[in-house]
């Protein structure tokens, strides 16, 4: 016959939750490994590999206790960023140049002409993807260059509605080409001065002429020369207003600015996000689409530019149609589109 007295007991249950400290441990680890794995990621010594790892742990710890509440209408997963403090995700992936207009800016932009007002037939939902007019997912890697790839999905999906074509166009020609003083590569920039340089320059360029490679570069001139699409101008749907917002996007894939630096939104994987993530412009996003889920939420159906292991399969839906003026995270405060 076994007698356990209270330090017997205590002894027992050191031993059990030192066993199962370090079980959940190993997990971690291995689960930190597999991660690596995937993504391609190695560290330069143990020091930093174990730097890696806590803040891997933090950021799990933090979107199963998100995923847990269940009451967001949306869903976290590791993806990318899961090594990455916000800290450093804000620095390493958003625009360096957060969008703002100036009083002069803002009025002008009240006085241009909407051409889509007086659109008064706008179908229940619509995604563009179905219709041809947006190319596969992209990649924008550690360089602040979404403003060229917001531009660009906007540009090929007007170029694909007129022409009849699908053709994927030139980042980087952005990227190395675009220099004003708000517009500067990998440090960030306007949809507006990407726009302007392609009209003024008469059109841009393919991607299979100037491909994308991660970084600031010299503008080819040569390259930049070899044009495939071209555009008159762009203009601005009505700020705050996600009327206007839904005419135009029921006739073409729209960019827009949002607010991207809360941790919902950087380990965002499926759902529709309706959280508020405040209106810091600091991230260029191309609307493609809209729709109504089963419950009955409407959205707006958007494309990033962060690669397939990011969001649905590197979509975001965002909910539609919400209280605030200015859309969630702001989408509707500045969106812009090309005009053919």
């Amino acid at each position: 016959m076994y007698c356990f007295n209270q330090k017997n007991v205590l002894t027992l249950f050191y031993i059990l939750t030192l066993w199962t400290s370090l079980v959940t441990s190993n997990k971690l680890l291995e689960k930190h490994e597999q991660w690596m794995e995937e993504h391609g990621k190695f560290y330069k010594d143990a020091a930093e590999k174990e730097k890696r790892f806590q803040i891997f742990k933090q950021n799990l710890q933090f979107i199963e206790s998100f995923n847990a509440a269940g009451d967001s209408g949306f869903n976290l997963s590791i993806n990318q960023f899961a090594d990455q403090t916000n800290d450093e995700y804000k620095a390493n992936s958003l625009n360096g140049q957060k969008k703002q207009l100036t009083d002069v800016e803002m009025e002008a932009t009240e006085k241009q002409v909407f051409r889509y007002e007086n659109v008064t037939h706008v179908p229940a939902s619509m995604d563009w993807r179905e219709r041809g007019a947006v190319t596969p997912i992209k990649h924008q890697h550690h360089c602040g260059s979404c403003w060229a790839f917001a531009t660009v999905a906007a540009t090929e999906g007007i170029n694909q509605i007129t022409t009849g074509r699908l053709v994927s166009l030139s980042e980087q020609e952005l990227v190395d080409c675009v220099k004003t003083n708000r517009t500067d590569g990998c440090n960030g920039g306007y949809a507006e001065d990407a726009y302007e340089f392609i009209v003024k320059k008469g059109g841009i360029t393919s991607e299979a002429k100037y491909s994308y490679k991660r970084v600031d570069g010299k503008c080819n001139i040569k390259k930049s020369s070899y044009t495939v699409a071209n555009i008159k101008g762009y203009e601005n749907v009505p700020a705050n207003n996600e009327k206007a917002l839904l005419k135009a996007v029921a006739n073409q894939p729209v960019a827009v600015y949002i607010a991207s630096g809360k941790r919902a939104f950087q380990f965002y994987s499926s759902g529709i996000l309706g959280e508020d993530c405040g209106i810091e412009l600091d991230h260029v996003v191309t609307i493609v689409g809209y729709g109504t889920n089963d419950n009955g939420v409407k959205y707006w159906l958007v494309k990033n530019s962060w690669g397939t292991k990011w969001g649905e399969k590197g979509y975001v839906k965002f909910k539609r149609d919400i209280h605030a003026k200015e859309g969630v995270c702001g989408l509707a405060m500045f969106p812009t589109y090309p005009i053919a």
